[in-house]
């Protein structure tokens, strides 16, 4: 005569389990798996606990086994089942990724799950399935922009030089402008953020004017030194160049980051930096902004205070930047550069073989 197991429940496994049974949002099976492993607990006959939750022996047998054999984790989930390979997914599997990396379909850009199942005769869910076991994401793509820059390296080598090695006696500050920082207020109000539902914010806008954004990040101290102006053209490049010569220990030199505008190199500028020999340039290669550390700030700047913000004119918008600089410098810390020049020049050197390997789409 066969034997039911004894089920021992720590204090610990008996709160999970009641939590379990008594869940309203806990899975029904999950419900009555804790159920059955409670009675078998306080020592009922599997026939009793079966009749008691209207289930069969079968049923009760199974997961007093199974919770004997693995505790919790042996009742909270399904085994694993095993099953028919797929057989038709086996054969048609590599046709899916072939045609979905080498081509594309008539009149579009890519594929989508049901162009690609009737051009190859199959199901979307099979076409969908694929993709998934080969991480392929047709209708997603990345933007990237590999500079060619002739002197791409020695910038490089230079500025995050700057970064890690800094000169003694001297600051390095990045600096950039944000321009067209437009003053956008919403034509109805939005409701407010609420348990179960996001805030809201109408699509359109009114513009209310522009201010650009001067800022120049010190990089060993994470400070902001910033000016907002109405225009961006070498008179205001010279004016906030003048603003961090005032803001600035007059002992040391300045080592300024900044990008290729042509306002940052107008002759007007060149003679100004020449009657100022503490300050020194270091320009960023072409197209790689992302060396230049202000663009972060930038970046946390908009998503924090200016996307989601509503203004009803300049003044509210060059109000609110202020208050933010302000928040920020209270609290600002260092900034820190971690990846090496040879780091960055051996991912741009596999980046630029990769393209000169891959036909033009």
């Amino acid at each position: 005569m066969r034997v039911a197991k004894a089920i021992t429940v720590s204090d610990d496994e008996r709160k999970i389990l009641q939590k379990w049974a008594r869940g309203r949002s806990t899975p029904a099976r999950l419900v009555l798996r804790a159920k059955i492993v409670l009675a078998a607990a306080e020592g009922k006959l599997n026939r009793d606990i079966a009749a008691e939750f209207h289930t069969g022996m079968k049923t009760v047998c199974l997961w007093r086994n199974r919770f004997a054999k693995s505790g919790l984790a042996g009742i909270e989930r399904d085994a694993s089942r095993g099953g028919r390979p797929p057989a038709k997914r086996t054969e048609v599997a590599a046709e899916i990724v072939r045609v979905t990396t080498t081509e594309k379909p008539h009149a579009a850009t890519h594929w989508s799950t049901r162009t690609l199942a009737k051009h190859l005769k199959v199901s979307p869910s099979m076409v969908q399935r694929v993709w998934k076991a080969n991480r392929l994401q047709p209708h997603r793509t990345k933007t990237f922009k590999l500079s060619n820059d002739p002197q791409f390296a020695e910038k490089v080598v230079d500025i995050v030089g700057l970064y890690m090695n800094p000169p003694e006696h001297a600051l390095v500050l990045c600096v950039d402008e944000k321009s067209q920082i437009q003053a956008l207020d919403r034509t109805q109000k939005g409701l407010p953020i609420h348990p179960g539902r996001l805030g809201t914010m109408t699509h359109d806008y009114k513009r209310h004017g522009t201010t650009t954004l001067f800022a120049a990040l010190i990089v060993s101290e994470g400070l902001v030194i910033e000016a907002c102006m109405s225009r961006h053209r070498h008179q205001e490049w010279i004016k906030f160049l003048k603003k961090i010569d005032a803001s600035t220990d007059p002992k040391l030199d300045l080592h300024l980051v900044a990008d290729n505008y042509a306002t940052h190199k107008h002759p007007k500028v060149k003679r100004w930096l020449d009657r100022h020999p503490r300050f020194h340039m270091h320009f960023t290669p072409t197209s790689s902004s992302w060396l230049n550390l202000v663009e972060r700030w930038f970046r946390e700047l908009t998503q924090k205070r200016l996307r989601r913000g509503t203004f009803r004119s300049v003044r509210e918008l060059i109000a609110a930047i202020l208050e933010y600089v302000e928040a920020h410098n209270e609290e600002a810390q260092g900034m820190l550069w971690k990846a090496l020049p040879d780091e960055i020049l051996a991912k741009v050197r596999r980046a630029r073989a990769v393209l000169d390997k891959t036909p033009i789409a």
